[in-house]
């Protein structure tokens, strides 16, 4: 009788499991948009100067975020940065227009989970040995700490969305549907 009562839990969430990955993918992509896209948005458009027309010419606002010492070093003089610099400013500024609007419209949803955990990775490096921020710690009484308790949260769920992929409401879903019927 009691490994019945043990067994209940799982008997019942057996007949939900089914609806889980598909439920989870879309519910995903959609807490990402409502907590991470404004906020990356909004970071990328600091980048460029004066409008989207300037997306090929690297700002020094972004050489000031992306190589904050070494903006420094030149007085954030934007043509004293090198190539390679300049090359990682525009493709940092592009990721960061380009990853979160995939991963919302659910295309290439793996392939864009992937990029933002690098772009993530990337981000709080620079935030901890070029800004000089606060790493946090985790097994602390502090749930808060900028980077590594959230990046952690939101390094998890973009690992879900890499592993699962983006769900049934997705373009990516879309395209397999198509492609499946003109087999």
């Amino acid at each position: 009788m009691s490994s019945n009562i043990l067994l209940l839990p799982d008997r019942l969430l057996a007949l939900i499991e089914p609806a889980s990955t598909p439920v989870l993918t879309t519910l995903a992509r959609f807490i990402f948009a409502a907590v991470l896209l404004v906020y990356y948005l909004n970071s990328a458009l600091t980048k460029i100067p004066e409008g989207l027309i300037n997306l090929v010419s690297p700002s020094f606002n972004a050489f000031a975020q992306i190589f904050p010492k070494e903006a420094e070093a030149v007085l954030y003089d934007i043509g004293q940065a090198t190539l390679f610099q300049k090359l990682v400013i525009l493709a940092g500024t592009w990721a960061e227009f380009v990853l979160p609007c995939l991963l919302v419209i659910g295309l290439f949803t793996r392939l864009a989970a992937l990029g933002m955990i690098g772009f993530v990775t990337v981000q709080s490096l620079t935030d901890i040995f070029g800004h000089g921020g606060e790493t946090g710690a985790w097994f602390d009484h502090v749930s808060d700490a900028v980077i590594l308790d959230q990046r952690a949260f939101w390094v998890f769920l973009l690992l879900y969305l890499l592993f699962r992929g983006g769900g049934p409401i997705s373009v990516d879903r879309l395209l397999y549907a198509a492609f499946d019927r003109n087999k």
